[in-house]
């Protein structure tokens, strides 16, 4: 793996993705704000959770040079938060992300749902046609923020990962994060090269939880504590 300084606090690493074969990937690990949630968006514990595996903040930045075609995202599992008979509804997608680096704009890229059965990634679940759901951020923040997408829709499993396509090649794209928790959670995946596998890149280790999250709704969270705040832990079996 070859290093080159980027400025006083950018690295550009040019290296081999453990999981996903030949890969070359720019990361930033430079300051940043902790992140916090849009203030549009009140946290209650009413029938809607924020569901995450990262720990709010951020280690690394993170694209790969070819985008096109690289997804990664974070598995969870709702079946503890709905009463028998129910469906989760996917309301939101949310990912931490900034519009300073590697560029100075929003570019855009694609996010998906895919199925997530037996501990392995499946096929795409929605959009249930074409290749993902484009979008492009409109936040005016110069720097790092939360991005949200609505989904508004009833997933028919309650197992799922929920991903992101880079889409666009570096410098022409927005990052994804990692947060700085070193443990790795085993619930991040990456998918390229045509095979899904655990986020596993050498060039940020041992920092390997996407900070990519999910806004769920169902009729009933009877399973959840009273007390819980709202933002909650993804529960896995």
């Amino acid at each position: 793996m070859f290093m080159g300084k980027r400025g006083s606090i950018a690295w550009a690493v040019i290296g081999w993705a453990a999981a996903a074969g030949a890969a070359d990937v720019a990361v930033d690990g430079g300051p940043a704000p902790g992140p916090t949630p849009p203030a549009s968006y009140a946290f209650t514990d009413g029938p809607t959770r924020e569901l995450s595996w990262d720990n709010g903040t951020r280690r690394w930045n993170y694209v790969w040079y070819t985008g096109a075609g690289a997804w990664t995202g974070n598995d969870f599992n709702v079946s503890t938060l709905l009463a028998p008979g129910e469906s989760a509804k996917l309301w939101r997608f949310k990912m931490y992300s900034r519009n300073d680096w590697p560029n100075t704009v929003w570019d855009g890229f694609r996010i998906a749902i895919y199925n997530f059965t037996g501990g392995v990634p499946g096929s795409r679940l929605w959009p249930t046609s074409g290749t993902g759901y484009f979008f492009r951020p409109s936040i005016p923040t110069n720097g790092h923020v939360w991005v949200e997408c609505d989904i508004n829709w009833m997933c028919p499993t309650n197992t799922f990962i929920v991903a992101e396509e880079q889409f666009y090649n570096h410098p022409n794209c927005d990052v994804f994060a990692l947060d700085n928790n070193p443990t790795a959670l085993n619930h991040s995946w990456e998918y390229y090269g045509g095979t899904w596998s655990l986020f596993s890149t050498s060039s940020v280790a041992p920092y390997r939880n996407l900070m990519i999250r999910v806004i769920v709704e169902t009729d009933n969270f009877t399973k959840v504590a009273p007390t819980s705040l709202g933002r909650v832990k993804a529960l896995y079996f």
